[in-house]
């Protein structure tokens, strides 16, 4: 009976599903997306608005006041801290070494550590152990090697003086770090060797991932060496030194550690840069508002030379690797 009951029914439909459409699906997503990103972001955000953002911000404010640095700022001077900037001989000193600085850095430092970088790219017996010898001074910490060289440049007792001697030319040995006309050039002479080896390893890095295919068939073809290492190694090798000159730049600006263990910025400033002076003025004459002023002059140099390298010389390295990203997606 049951059976010829629900046999006798009429048959039951169930309504029509609407099509899904998944028009909120995108948009949801989307916002899971940001939320997503934010939340990982955020510490991030939190530790750069902290440690960055907020000493900018206080070190502008106190650069407004001429303060000694006890109790808080109420002497306001306005923008006298900037204008005694462009007065002080000191710091338009510290301008021009530390313009002398970046031209020796990128003319002398990092060509000859692109030459030391080809060199060991070839299979010479122990270039594992010249690599090793060569990258070590980077690892030393400033202050170890400007004693280390304070020393070996001694007058008279030092290990270059007694060298010279030996050789006969003690006429080129004397006071290297208390002569104003021969600071500065020893004092580049210690950069070169304390981080040459950091931009040759960058270099290495960079020549290991050119393929070798590409020598073989310009070796086919007839090309010499300098050919080879002219119209291929040099172009491919593009990205990397663009990205070495930018750290020695930025470097050469920003040098404290190694001048203030070496000659604290003397013989009468012939060896100061701007972080040397202000730390003079901050820590040694208690005049944080100048040397305030000081650092937010450093921060814009670096600020403006790398906002104008990253426009017109790093913009197409960045666009070919976001292009290189998505085409991997």
């Amino acid at each position: 009976m049951t059976s010829t009951y629900v046999k006798d029914r009429a048959p039951v439909t169930a309504p029509p599903k609407r099509p899904d459409t998944g028009a909120g699906r995108p948009r949801t997503r989307r916002i899971a997306h940001w939320l997503t990103a934010f939340c990982f972001t955020l510490p991030a955000l939190l530790l750069f608005g902290a440690l960055v953002l907020a000493p900018i911000l206080y070190a502008v404010y106190v650069s407004l006041f001429n303060w000694g640095g006890f109790g808080a700022p109420s002497d306001y001077a306005g923008l006298d801290n900037y204008t005694r900037l462009l007065r002080d001989p000191v710091f338009l000193g510290d301008l021009w070494r530390g313009l002398l600085l970046v031209l020796f850095s990128v003319c002398v430092q990092l060509p000859f550590a692109l030459g030391m970088a080809v060199l060991l790219n070839q299979k010479l017996r122990g270039r594992a152990v010249y690599r090793m010898l060569f990258f070590a001074p980077y690892v030393l910490s400033e202050v170890i090697t400007g004693v280390l060289f304070s020393m070996i440049f001694a007058p008279q007792e030092g290990l270059a003086d007694q060298v010279l001697g030996a050789v006969g030319l003690d006429g080129l040995g004397g006071l290297w770090f208390a002569d104003q006309d021969h600071v500065l050039p020893t004092l580049f002479l210690v950069m070169t060797w304390k981080y040459f080896g950091f931009h040759m390893m960058l270099y290495l890095a960079g020549l290991q991932g050119i393929p070798a295919e590409l020598h073989e068939a310009a070796r086919i073809d007839g090309a010499g060496p300098w050919q080879r290492f002219r119209h291929i190694t040099l172009p491919l090798l593009g990205p990397t030194i663009r990205i070495s000159v930018f750290l020695s730049v930025i470097g050469a600006i920003q040098l404290f550690d190694l001048v203030w263990v070496v000659t604290q910025g003397g013989p009468d400033h012939h060896s100061e840069t701007m972080a040397v002076t202000m730390f003079q003025f901050g820590f040694k004459r208690y005049q944080i508002g100048y040397a305030s002023a000081i650092s937010i002059a450093m921060f814009l140099i670096s600020l403006v030379f790398a906002l104008i390298y990253q426009r017109s010389v790093l913009r197409r390295d960045t666009e070919g690797a976001l292009t290189t990203m998505r085409a991997s997606r």
